[in-house]
């Protein structure tokens, strides 16, 4: 077992973080840890990484304890935090070599370093200070730094942060690569990354998680239910829709008021088809249906509902 998690908790002062999150990640694989800004995310990676202890419960990385081992724990993985704290006053070789000194590395440390500018694509790079460098490259030195002692274990918040789209697409394909050989951890807010290269989720919410699966089993899951995009002529209340006995879930069309809103995208049970009711209702009603669309739940709705306040 790569990562083992038991009850752990994490109070800052009065506010608590981390609620009884307990979990399991077996060696290999990408699994993807969302949630909302506060959710626990950031606190959960830094306890594994040692950089921080729980109240209390139980971690494990690679079989060592993060409290009574840290020493262990750290030889073993690779951590890239969400700010990215780097020396901006150094060269980019030069902080790398001066990151695998601090590793205890042995062998040929010029070697390795090389290796890691050549993968992360710093080559043209390398002989800049790192406060010369544009987010996009910097967030590149910090993944370099991270995998310099070829750790076991490597654990990435936001990872791809303030990369364009060709930098972001090479350090997905990087981080799929590693995904292959390393038990990868990373949180992220983009949902399409998700579905890209993640093959188990987790979502935390308020400091619990409230789901843990395979990515396909979550797309499963947004598949069942189905989401009817309705408009009508004029504005509709949302207790009248709720009155439909097969609707589970309804929010307003994008930059619309909830309460009272023209376009309204409805959730209903799996395995019901609500259109019929929704032209009764709407003919019982004196309203027009301008139009009526059906919708695949997609991935970012489950974890909407799935973090709701």
């Amino acid at each position: 077992m790569s990562v083992q998690v038991t009850d752990l908790i994490k109070n800052y002062g009065s506010q608590r973080a981390l609620d009884q999150v307990s979990l399991s990640i077996n060696p290999g694989g990408i699994t993807g840890l969302l949630g909302p800004n506060g959710a626990g995310k950031s606190t959960l990676m830094k306890i594994l990484s040692c950089y921080i202890p729980p109240t209390s419960g139980d971690a494990t990385v690679c079989g060592f304890h993060v409290m009574d081992q840290s020493i262990e724990v750290r030889k073993r993985v690779g951590y890239l935090p969400e700010n990215n704290p780097l020396y901006p006053d150094l060269y980019v070789r030069e902080f790398l070599e001066f990151i695998a000194g601090t590793h205890g590395m042995k062998g040929n440390i010029r070697s390795r370093v090389g290796e890691m500018i050549t993968i992360t694509g710093l080559l043209q790079e390398q002989h800049k200070k790192i406060g010369a460098l544009s987010k996009g490259y910097r967030q590149r030195v910090g993944l370099a730094q991270a995998m310099i002692h070829d750790p076991e274990v490597l654990i990435l918040d936001e990872p791809t942060s303030g990369l364009d789209p060709n930098q972001l697409l090479e350090i997905r394909n990087l981080i799929l690569h590693l995904g292959k050989t390393k038990t990868v951890i990373m949180s992220t807010h983009i949902m399409q990354e998700v579905e890209a290269i993640c093959n188990r989720v987790i979502i935390i919410h308020q400091g619990r998680i409230v789901a843990d699966d395979s990515t396909g089993n979550l797309h499963q899951m947004a598949a069942s239910k189905a989401v009817v995009r309705v408009e009508f002529d004029r504005p509709v209340r949302e207790s009248l829709l709720r009155s439909l006995d097969a609707v589970t879930a309804l929010r307003p069309g994008p930059g619309q008021p909830g309460g009272e809103s023209r376009t309204w995208h409805l959730t209903s049970r799996p395995g019901t088809d609500i259109r019929p009711d929704l032209f009764r209702l709407a003919v019982d009603q004196g309203l027009t249906v301008l139009s009526l669309h059906l919708e695949e739940q997609k991935l970012e709705e489950v974890f909407q509902e799935l973090t709701r306040p």
